[in-house]
């Protein structure tokens, strides 16, 4: 049996949980969620990194899609529901592929049915605008977790990428913490500044996860992951899913990256559009200014790094796809997660650290934020705290 052979009969038992996937964000940008424009069931290859075809046949068991909307929209709330209004269609549109999911027991009832278990993750806190309510009501709508950042700050929480303001979490943002481990919603750390991610470990009674972020140690820039909290998730408990972007996971596509978003700025678009013009933009750029390209044994090495920090209980997979323009060679789009389970399996990872990787991890984390959130539920009223009472 060959090493891809043997990684796919793992991912048949113990598939794929992706921690970030923008496809919701990616379908509004293309189409305005006219969900028979780009029909799942079908190939989407020459639109987008993802459809129900290639998740099947990248071994994918269950997806958090990201709810994601801009930061600079003058009015986030709204067009973050329709994000959840898409993810909620594409499940109602593919009743056999997927299945909503809010639990860990959904996701084990998905994966014994032979159906997607699909979760959310809203990606920003900006998606609250300052309002625990508003995360109460994302977390009624099925959202599990909220990434307390994007590439921006928000009022309450540094971002890795923004210049530093709070110094980490605001008082207001440990109280966004305490809030979501009371009501059982997953604290993400993909995207904040690392002042961010210590102050949320001090804060945050239930594990928390890196929906997708790699290793500061392999590829030094700042949205990837320190190995100082690297160090803390196992006392923690929580999951650092690697990701697939060039820019996060090679040196050298960090410095292409910067070049190619400056030239896509002065071309009129946004630095992160993924959209059929925006790519004639970036394939032009590379004609004269070929662009590194990492493999998915650059992603492994990230992995092997990750577990040798943090211990093989704390890993996960995030890929971000359809929220990157580029992806790695073998790792092209949803249907390459057995190419990097074959690279590992090459390197001597044995079936069960791939298990605990590909599944087992990700479901245990949720089913731990779900018990924290009933010993708190029980002791705790729901917060009335307001940014301006706490930070004002």
């Amino acid at each position: 049996m060959t090493s891809l052979e043997a990684a796919r009969e793992l991912l048949a038992a113990f598939p794929v949980v992706d921690g970030h996937n923008d496809l919701p964000w990616a379908l509004r940008e293309q189409v305005r969620y006219d969900l028979a424009a780009r029909d799942l069931a079908v190939s989407q290859a020459a639109h987008l990194h993802t459809d129900l075809p290639r998740l099947r046949e990248g071994g994918v068991g269950a997806q958090f899609w990201s709810v994601y909307v801009r930061a600079d929209l003058p009015d986030p709330v709204p067009a973050t529901l329709e994000q959840i209004d898409c993810v909620r269609r594409l499940i109602d549109r593919h009743p056999a592929d997927l299945r909503a999911a809010l639990t860990a027991a959904d996701m084990e009832a998905a994966r014994g049915e032979g159906r997607i278990a699909s979760l959310m993750g809203a990606e920003g806190g900006h998606s609250i605008a300052n309002s625990l309510g508003t995360l109460r009501g994302l977390y009624a709508l099925g959202v599990r977790y909220l990434t307390l950042t994007h590439n921006d700050n928000v009022d309450w929480a540094d971002s890795a990428t923004d210049e530093p303001r709070a110094g980490g979490l605001t008082a207001f943002g440990r109280e966004v913490v305490r809030e979501m481990n009371r009501l059982g919603m997953l604290v993400d750390l993909s995207h904040v500044a690392a002042t961010t991610m210590r102050d949320a470990l001090d804060a945050s009674a239930a594990p928390v996860i890196f929906s997708h972020s790699s290793a500061r140690a392999v590829c030094d820039h700042p949205r990837n992951i320190p190995d100082d909290v690297l160090e803390r998730l196992p006392a923690n408990g929580g999951v650092a899913m690697v990701t697939f972007v060039p820019k996060f996971v090679l040196q050298a596509a960090v410095e292409w990256t910067a070049a190619a978003s400056e030239n896509l700025r002065a071309h009129g678009f946004h630095d992160l559009a993924t959209t059929p013009e925006a790519m004639k933009v970036h394939e032009a750029f590379q004609e004269t200014h070929p662009r590194p390209v990492p493999t998915a044994a650059t992603v492994a090495d990230h992995l092997d790094h990750m577990r040798a920090v943090a211990g093989i209980d704390h890993l996960g997979i995030g890929g971000d796809y359809d929220g990157t323009a580029f992806t790695p060679d073998g790792l092209n789009d949803v249907s390459g997660y057995p190419n990097l389970i074959a690279e590992l399996l090459d390197r001597g990872w044995s079936n069960a650290d791939l298990a605990k990787l590909t599944w087992k991890n990700a479901v245990r984390v949720l089913g731990a934020a779900e018990d924290v959130s009933r010993g708190l539920r029980a002791t705790r009223a729901p917060s009335h705290a307001t940014i301006e009472s706490l930070d004002g």
